[in-house]
């Protein structure tokens, strides 16, 4: 049985510690690469966790290889198959200290550019996040406007906006702004769509408005890129009333597609699944909800 000692005066000498420090370093800036560079390639948000899964996979890997392999001057042996004499163990060491350096002040530089930047975007009055690239496929469902000449029936405007919200944050290869988030964004007062999709951090804005009258309702819905202020894609739809929850299935998919976003057949059928076959419950649990907020 080895001596604890020993087992770790061999991990100093087979240079695991260096392996491991050098890895998490290499690792570290590999992932801050990503995460910067995939949103502008427009790489789904799951690319990104398959690089740091497949990165923490492989740190056990490189100290095993590290531990069972050397360095000779014929090649990659394996370490009890060496003669110590032919090891080129101190070179293969100085050569992964010098590795060291070099990504520990690459890293440094990178954290530095990284606050710098941070610190320019705070200084022209906008958020630190902004000072990193939005995700391409983000957007924010604004508060519909409420067209119906009975006012009371605001609640049920906002009630079918939640729901076309709700129906897209169950696209995993879209990133959602939360309801309480775009509430402070009633509509009604002048709405400076780019400053407001700054304020958020997303890329693509969704407003609309509610007209209801009798049996029938109209819901219009207009994408609109935040960052030109350009409009993208607009909708009117005019449906019987019990055809409100067709109507934010198809907005949810017509955006999805608009974005370019990944839909999978589950994803499909959560959102073609209406949340009530009942209009008037609907419009207890709008109310009610609304009530709450």
């Amino acid at each position: 049985m080895m001596n604890p000692r020993n087992f770790f005066a061999e991990l100093k000498r087979r240079h695991v510690y260096n392996v491991a420090v050098a890895y998490a370093v290499a690792a570290w800036l590999i992932i801050q690469v990503a995460t910067q560079v995939f949103p502008f390639f427009d790489m789904p948000n799951w690319s990104v966790r398959l690089v740091v899964l497949l990165l923490i996979l492989g740190f056990p890997v490189a100290l095993v290889l590290s531990w069972a392999f050397e360095l000779t001057p014929e090649g990659i042996k394996r370490e009890e198959d060496i003669d110590r004499r032919k090891s080129i163990v101190r070179k293969t060491g100085r050569k992964l200290t010098a590795l060291i350096v070099v990504l520990a002040a690459v890293a440094a530089g990178l954290m530095i550019f990284r606050f710098v930047r941070s610190q320019q975007a705070v200084e022209k009055g906008k958020p630190e996040s902004m000072a990193v690239a939005i995700d391409s496929k983000s957007i924010a469902v604004l508060p519909f406007d409420n067209l119906s000449d009975d006012k009371q029936n605001a609640y049920f405007t906002d009630g079918v906006q939640d729901e076309i919200l709700t129906d897209l944050a169950k696209i995993a290869d879209l990133k959602v702004i939360s309801r309480t988030s775009v509430m402070q964004y009633k509509a009604g007062a002048a709405r400076n769509l780019r400053e407001i999709g700054q304020q958020l951090g997303v890329a693509h804005l969704l407003a609309g408005s509610v007209q209801r009258a009798g049996g029938k309702v109209r819901v219009s819905a207009q994408l609109i890129d935040a960052r030109t202020d350009g409009h993208l894609w607009a909708q009117i739809y005019d449906r019987p009333l019990n055809d409100v929850f067709a109507i934010q299935s198809e907005i949810a998919k017509a955006i999805a597609d608009q974005l370019q976003a990944k839909l999978s057949p589950s994803e499909k059928r959560a959102i073609e699944r209406p949340p009530t076959a009942d209009v008037a419950a609907f419009d207890l649990y709008s109310r009610a909800r609304t009530l709450q907020l």
